[in-house]
Protein backbone atom coordinates (compact mmCIF):
# COMPACT_ATOMS: atom_id res chain seq x y z
CA UNK A 1 0.00 0.00 0.00
CA UNK A 2 1.64 3.54 -1.23
CA UNK A 3 0.01 7.19 -1.10
CA UNK A 4 -0.48 8.65 -4.24
CA UNK A 5 -1.03 12.42 -4.85
CA UNK A 6 -3.87 13.45 -7.00
CA UNK A 7 -3.92 16.93 -8.19
CA UNK A 8 -5.83 19.39 -10.73
CA UNK A 9 -4.58 20.42 -13.79
CA UNK A 10 -4.24 24.40 -12.39
CA UNK A 11 -0.77 23.28 -10.98
CA UNK A 12 0.80 23.34 -14.39
CA UNK A 13 3.43 20.61 -13.38
CA UNK A 14 5.71 19.79 -16.06
CA UNK A 15 4.48 16.17 -17.73
CA UNK A 16 8.03 15.05 -16.63
CA UNK A 17 7.91 15.60 -13.15
CA UNK A 18 4.02 14.01 -13.08
CA UNK A 19 5.53 10.80 -14.79
CA UNK A 20 8.68 10.90 -11.84
CA UNK A 21 6.58 11.27 -9.07
CA UNK A 22 3.44 9.29 -10.12
CA UNK A 23 1.08 12.20 -9.65
CA UNK A 24 -2.26 11.64 -11.14
CA UNK A 25 -3.71 14.94 -12.73
CA UNK A 26 -7.62 16.04 -13.25
CA UNK A 27 -8.33 18.35 -15.94
CA UNK A 28 -10.48 21.56 -15.45
CA UNK A 29 -12.43 22.40 -19.03
CA UNK A 30 -12.87 25.71 -21.06
CA UNK A 31 -15.61 26.57 -22.68
CA UNK A 32 -14.48 28.04 -26.02
CA UNK A 33 -16.02 28.76 -29.62
CA UNK A 34 -19.12 27.09 -28.26
CA UNK A 35 -17.15 23.50 -27.87
CA UNK A 36 -15.81 22.51 -24.15
CA UNK A 37 -12.34 21.48 -23.85
CA UNK A 38 -10.02 19.75 -21.15
CA UNK A 39 -7.37 22.15 -20.42
CA UNK A 40 -4.67 19.61 -20.71
CA UNK A 41 -5.49 19.24 -24.27
CA UNK A 42 -5.64 22.33 -25.46
CA UNK A 43 -3.49 24.01 -28.14
CA UNK A 44 -2.04 26.95 -26.05
CA UNK A 45 -0.95 29.00 -29.34
CA UNK A 46 -3.77 28.73 -30.80
CA UNK A 47 -5.69 29.83 -27.99
CA UNK A 48 -4.00 32.19 -26.92
CA UNK A 49 -3.59 33.72 -30.15
CA UNK A 50 -7.51 33.59 -30.45
CA UNK A 51 -8.30 35.06 -26.97
CA UNK A 52 -7.44 38.56 -27.92
CA UNK A 53 -9.73 38.66 -30.53
CA UNK A 54 -13.04 37.37 -28.30
CA UNK A 55 -16.08 40.14 -27.17
CA UNK A 56 -16.59 37.32 -24.38
CA UNK A 57 -14.09 35.53 -21.80
CA UNK A 58 -14.27 31.64 -22.23
CA UNK A 59 -15.34 30.26 -19.19
CA UNK A 60 -14.26 27.90 -16.99
CA UNK A 61 -15.34 24.84 -15.30
CA UNK A 62 -14.44 22.36 -12.63
CA UNK A 63 -13.56 18.81 -12.75
CA UNK A 64 -16.71 16.53 -13.54
CA UNK A 65 -18.06 13.97 -10.32
CA UNK A 66 -17.04 11.42 -12.50
CA UNK A 67 -13.66 12.13 -13.27
CA UNK A 68 -12.80 12.94 -9.75
CA UNK A 69 -14.07 9.70 -8.51
CA UNK A 70 -12.08 7.89 -11.24
CA UNK A 71 -8.53 9.65 -10.17
CA UNK A 72 -9.90 8.41 -6.46
CA UNK A 73 -10.89 4.71 -7.12
CA UNK A 74 -8.12 3.94 -9.17
CA UNK A 75 -5.76 4.15 -6.32
CA UNK A 76 -8.40 2.81 -3.74
CA UNK A 77 -9.45 -0.22 -5.91
CA UNK A 78 -5.94 -1.01 -5.45
CA UNK A 79 -5.63 -0.43 -1.79
CA UNK A 80 -3.72 2.56 -1.72
CA UNK A 81 -3.87 5.72 0.18
CA UNK A 82 -4.70 9.30 -1.82
CA UNK A 83 -4.00 12.63 -1.10
CA UNK A 84 -5.64 15.04 -3.24
CA UNK A 85 -4.14 18.75 -3.81
CA UNK A 86 -6.60 21.27 -5.14
CA UNK A 87 -6.41 24.89 -6.24
CA UNK A 88 -8.21 27.21 -3.64
CA UNK A 89 -11.25 26.53 -2.95
CA UNK A 90 -12.05 30.68 -2.99
CA UNK A 91 -11.25 30.19 -6.96
CA UNK A 92 -13.20 27.31 -7.90
CA UNK A 93 -15.24 24.19 -6.69
CA UNK A 94 -13.12 21.76 -7.34
CA UNK A 95 -12.24 21.29 -3.48
CA UNK A 96 -15.99 21.10 -2.70
CA UNK A 97 -16.77 18.49 -5.36
CA UNK A 98 -13.65 16.40 -4.21
CA UNK A 99 -15.03 16.75 -0.82
CA UNK A 100 -18.01 15.20 -2.19
CA UNK A 101 -16.64 12.24 -4.20
CA UNK A 102 -14.48 11.28 -0.89
CA UNK A 103 -17.97 11.02 0.75
CA UNK A 104 -18.95 9.04 -2.03
CA UNK A 105 -16.15 7.04 -2.05
CA UNK A 106 -15.97 5.85 2.01
CA UNK A 107 -19.57 4.57 1.60
CA UNK A 108 -18.50 1.82 -0.71
CA UNK A 109 -14.97 1.61 1.06
CA UNK A 110 -15.48 2.60 5.09
CA UNK A 111 -11.37 1.99 5.28
CA UNK A 112 -10.26 3.91 2.40
CA UNK A 113 -7.64 6.92 3.44
CA UNK A 114 -8.39 10.32 1.45
CA UNK A 115 -7.09 13.23 2.68
CA UNK A 116 -7.86 16.70 0.74
CA UNK A 117 -5.64 19.92 1.07
CA UNK A 118 -6.99 23.13 -0.05
CA UNK A 119 -4.04 24.80 -1.94
CA UNK A 120 -5.25 28.33 -1.17
CA UNK A 121 -3.37 29.29 -4.45
CA UNK A 122 -2.85 27.83 -7.66
CA UNK A 123 0.04 27.53 -10.28
CA UNK A 124 2.87 26.67 -9.56
CA UNK A 125 2.73 27.87 -6.36
CA UNK A 126 0.28 24.87 -5.64
CA UNK A 127 2.35 22.57 -7.82
CA UNK A 128 5.51 22.89 -5.36
CA UNK A 129 2.94 21.49 -2.60
CA UNK A 130 2.11 18.55 -4.75
CA UNK A 131 5.65 18.08 -5.52
CA UNK A 132 7.17 17.69 -2.38
CA UNK A 133 3.88 15.37 -1.06
CA UNK A 134 4.58 13.26 -3.91
CA UNK A 135 8.44 12.66 -3.28
CA UNK A 136 7.72 12.34 0.19
CA UNK A 137 5.03 9.79 -1.08
CA UNK A 138 8.09 8.08 -2.82
CA UNK A 139 9.93 8.21 0.00
CA UNK A 140 7.24 5.64 1.74
CA UNK A 141 6.39 8.12 4.23
CA UNK A 142 2.46 7.85 5.55
CA UNK A 143 -0.39 9.88 4.72
CA UNK A 144 -0.40 11.87 7.92
CA UNK A 145 3.82 13.12 6.96
CA UNK A 146 2.68 14.09 3.60
CA UNK A 147 -0.42 15.92 4.50
CA UNK A 148 2.17 17.23 7.21
CA UNK A 149 4.91 18.01 4.56
CA UNK A 150 2.36 19.63 1.85
CA UNK A 151 1.18 21.93 4.56
CA UNK A 152 4.33 23.24 5.64
CA UNK A 153 5.24 23.90 1.91
CA UNK A 154 2.39 25.93 1.33
CA UNK A 155 4.00 28.61 4.49
CA UNK A 156 7.29 28.52 2.15
CA UNK A 157 5.62 29.42 -1.10
CA UNK A 158 4.54 32.51 -3.20
CA UNK A 159 3.43 33.81 -6.29
CA UNK A 160 3.58 36.56 -7.73
CA UNK A 161 3.05 38.05 -11.65
CA UNK A 162 2.02 40.83 -13.65
CA UNK A 163 -0.43 41.16 -16.66
CA UNK A 164 1.18 43.24 -19.91
CA UNK A 165 -2.49 44.37 -20.15
CA UNK A 166 -5.53 45.17 -18.35
CA UNK A 167 -7.74 44.08 -20.69
CA UNK A 168 -8.65 40.87 -19.71
CA UNK A 169 -9.02 41.59 -15.79
CA UNK A 170 -11.54 44.47 -17.50
CA UNK A 171 -13.69 41.66 -19.41
CA UNK A 172 -13.71 39.53 -16.51
CA UNK A 173 -15.23 42.12 -14.31
CA UNK A 174 -11.93 42.03 -12.19
CA UNK A 175 -11.78 45.88 -12.50
CA UNK A 176 -14.55 48.31 -13.73
CA UNK A 177 -13.76 50.42 -17.51
CA UNK A 178 -12.71 53.55 -15.94
CA UNK A 179 -10.13 52.12 -13.34
CA UNK A 180 -8.99 50.02 -16.77
CA UNK A 181 -8.49 53.48 -18.40
CA UNK A 182 -7.15 55.45 -16.01
CA UNK A 183 -4.52 52.98 -15.63
CA UNK A 184 -4.11 52.66 -19.52
CA UNK A 185 -3.62 56.26 -19.40
CA UNK A 186 -0.67 56.29 -16.52
CA UNK A 187 0.86 53.03 -18.26
CA UNK A 188 -0.07 51.41 -14.52
CA UNK A 189 0.58 47.74 -14.37
CA UNK A 190 -0.58 45.19 -10.95
CA UNK A 191 1.97 43.30 -9.67
CA UNK A 192 -0.46 40.38 -7.89
CA UNK A 193 0.15 37.78 -6.12
CA UNK A 194 -2.23 35.29 -3.88
CA UNK A 195 -2.72 35.49 -0.19
CA UNK A 196 -5.87 33.49 1.62
CA UNK A 197 -6.60 31.45 -1.63
CA UNK A 198 -7.28 35.06 -3.24
CA UNK A 199 -5.82 37.24 -6.23
CA UNK A 200 -5.22 40.33 -4.25
CA UNK A 201 -3.10 43.18 -5.58
CA UNK A 202 0.74 43.70 -4.28
CA UNK A 203 1.71 47.09 -5.58
CA UNK A 204 0.92 49.46 -8.73
CA UNK A 205 3.83 50.21 -11.16
CA UNK A 206 4.14 52.55 -13.80
CA UNK A 207 5.30 50.65 -16.97
CA UNK A 208 5.29 46.60 -17.41
CA UNK A 209 9.53 47.15 -17.09
CA UNK A 210 9.13 47.87 -13.69
CA UNK A 211 6.62 45.41 -12.86
CA UNK A 212 9.12 43.16 -13.88
CA UNK A 213 11.48 44.78 -11.59
CA UNK A 214 9.35 44.85 -8.57
CA UNK A 215 8.90 41.08 -8.50
CA UNK A 216 12.24 40.64 -8.66
CA UNK A 217 12.91 43.03 -5.67
CA UNK A 218 10.07 40.68 -3.67
CA UNK A 219 11.47 37.73 -4.63
CA UNK A 220 15.16 38.75 -3.53
CA UNK A 221 14.18 40.08 -0.60
CA UNK A 222 12.37 36.89 0.81
CA UNK A 223 14.92 34.54 -0.41
CA UNK A 224 17.88 36.10 1.65
CA UNK A 225 15.20 36.36 4.71
CA UNK A 226 13.84 33.04 4.41
CA UNK A 227 16.51 30.78 1.68
CA UNK A 228 16.21 29.82 -1.62
CA UNK A 229 14.64 26.27 -2.34
CA UNK A 230 13.20 26.66 -6.13
CA UNK A 231 12.01 28.88 -8.56
CA UNK A 232 9.92 28.72 -11.97
CA UNK A 233 9.35 31.57 -14.14
CA UNK A 234 5.56 31.13 -15.68
CA UNK A 235 4.20 33.05 -18.81
CA UNK A 236 1.64 33.47 -20.68
CA UNK A 237 2.23 33.01 -24.62
CA UNK A 238 5.39 34.92 -24.36
CA UNK A 239 8.08 32.73 -24.30
CA UNK A 240 11.03 34.40 -24.89
CA UNK A 241 10.24 36.89 -22.63
CA UNK A 242 10.06 34.73 -19.68
CA UNK A 243 13.21 33.18 -20.62
CA UNK A 244 14.97 36.19 -20.77
CA UNK A 245 13.17 36.91 -16.83
CA UNK A 246 14.46 33.56 -16.06
CA UNK A 247 18.20 34.08 -16.88
CA UNK A 248 17.96 37.66 -14.78
CA UNK A 249 16.69 35.18 -11.88
CA UNK A 250 19.50 32.96 -12.32
CA UNK A 251 21.77 35.84 -11.88
CA UNK A 252 20.63 36.20 -8.66
CA UNK A 253 19.84 33.24 -7.21
CA UNK A 254 22.58 30.87 -8.65
CA UNK A 255 20.86 28.25 -10.75
CA UNK A 256 17.99 28.94 -13.68
CA UNK A 257 14.62 27.90 -13.02
CA UNK A 258 12.29 26.52 -15.85
CA UNK A 259 10.21 28.03 -17.91
CA UNK A 260 6.22 27.23 -17.67
CA UNK A 261 3.29 27.96 -19.71
CA UNK A 262 0.22 28.69 -17.72
CA UNK A 263 -2.72 26.99 -18.79
CA UNK A 264 -6.38 28.17 -20.36
CA UNK A 265 -8.15 28.00 -17.46
CA UNK A 266 -6.04 30.91 -14.71
CA UNK A 267 -4.57 32.35 -18.19
CA UNK A 268 -7.66 33.22 -19.70
CA UNK A 269 -8.08 35.62 -17.12
CA UNK A 270 -4.99 37.57 -16.96
CA UNK A 271 -4.34 37.65 -21.29
CA UNK A 272 -1.21 37.10 -22.87
CA UNK A 273 2.33 38.78 -22.18
CA UNK A 274 1.77 37.47 -18.49
CA UNK A 275 4.98 36.84 -16.16
CA UNK A 276 5.42 35.95 -13.59
CA UNK A 277 7.62 34.25 -10.52
CA UNK A 278 6.65 30.84 -8.19
CA UNK A 279 8.88 30.26 -5.52
CA UNK A 280 9.74 27.80 -2.63
CA UNK A 281 12.14 29.50 0.32
CA UNK A 282 13.64 26.90 2.92
CA UNK A 283 11.93 28.70 6.29
CA UNK A 284 8.51 29.65 6.31
CA UNK A 285 7.15 33.26 5.25
CA UNK A 286 3.76 32.55 6.62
Amino acid sequence: MAVKIVTDSTSYIPQSTLEALNITVVSLSVSFEDTNHLETEMDLDLFYSKLSSLDKLPTSSQPSTDDLYQAFMQHIEKGHEVVGIFLSSEMSGTYSTAYLVKNMILEIYPQASIELIDARTNCMEMGFVAIDAAQAAKEGKSSQEVVRIAHHTMKCTRFVFTPSTLEFLKKGGRIGNASSLLADILKIKPVLTVENGLTTTLAKIRTHKKALEYMLDVFTNEIKQYGYMDAIVHHIHSPNEAMAYAATIASIAGKTPQVIPIGAVIGTHVGPGTIGIAYRTQKPMR
